[in-house]
């Protein structure tokens, strides 16, 4: 592992590939952690690709800087994560791929910093910007019984659930969003230590609390989440990768989401046999989508 200081953080990451390879910027969602990328970035690294894969905050070893700070899990913290990442790297473009929680960070950069991004691949619901305003909305019933884990956040026994049933708790969300993905013990034991990094409970509490407006997000990310309630489009290349077993995010027949995409170049694929952690279930199509939108 490595460690750069950026912005409010010193974020960890795995590095591979050629230095002088095109730079690609993989990212992880919750629960989960760099390795839902292990087989990806080892297929981009032997074609030659760059490859940075960093723990967002509240994960494995990234850490803030400050015991001051806000432990801020809202959808601009990590947006700003990732464009400070971006520039303590000295990168000036590049290819990023994400779901869950680092698909959002990626379609804010994209969103808002296109000429920072090469191309994007987009896990889930594609466009994967909050529209916080319209959060006090009613969803289908169906659609609100999938989030069972974000009303339990919002409570003081689903922050004592996951402070002290964490194991138990983040197991059960992975085979409940991938129903038909078989991993072993070895498997979730090997980014189970990622969720016991210190400010974690508190991230996860405060998005999840957040988003649907409940509680005040950090000052100095106002002006951000200002230009994300406008729900910007994102004009960068873009492959949307859905899992048809995707049981919290499940893919629509209809494409929703594509009056967001701009650019010439927009594709979306169901990908049968698959759920929620779309890298790690499908690592080849998962390249072949970061390949594609980079040409």
């Amino acid at each position: 592992m490595k460690k750069v200081t950026a912005g409010i953080l010193e974020i960890a990451y795995r590095e591979s590939g050629p230095l002088d390879g095109q730079p690609v910027i993989l990212l992880h969602g919750f629960p989960y952690d760099i390795h839902a990328y292990d087989q990806v970035d080892e297929q981009l690294a032997a074609d030659g690709w760059h490859c940075f894969v960093p723990f967002l905050r509240g994960f494995g070893s990234t850490r803030f800087l400050s015991d001051e700070t806000f432990r801020s899990g809202e959808q601009a913290a990590l947006g700003a994560d990732l464009l400070a990442f971006m520039d303590a790297l000295g990168i000036s473009s590049a290819t990023l791929g994400g779901y869950d929680w680092g698909g959002r960070a990626a379609c804010i950069v994209s969103a808002l910093w296109p000429e920072r991004v090469r191309g994007l691949v987009s896990c889930g619901m594609g466009y994967n910007i909050q529209n916080i305003a319209a959060a006090g909305q009613p969803a289908p019933a169906e659609e609100e019984y999938r989030y069972w884990y974000q009303y339990y956040f919002h409570s003081e026994r689903g922050r004592r659930g996951l402070t002290e049933r964490r194991r138990e708790l983040c197991r059960f969300i992975w085979r409940l969003w991938s129903p038909t993905w078989i991993f072993d013990d070895a498997t979730f034991e090997r980014s189970f230590p990622a969720f016991e990094n210190p400010d974690f409970v508190d991230i996860v509490i405060h998005s999840y609390r957040h988003r649907f407006g409940g509680v005040p997000g950090d000052p100095a990310l106002q002006s951000i989440e200002a230009e994300l309630a406008k729900q910007p489009d994102i004009a960068v290349p873009t492959f949307v990768l859905q899992g048809a077993d995707d049981s919290v995010d499940p893919p629509d027949a209809v494409d929703h989401a594509a009056r967001h995409f701009k650019a010439s170049f927009y594709r979306r694929r169901i990908v049968p046999g698959v759920g929620h952690n779309l890298p790690q279930e499908a690592p080849a199509i998962f390249a072949d989508a970061i390949r594609s939108v980079s040409r």
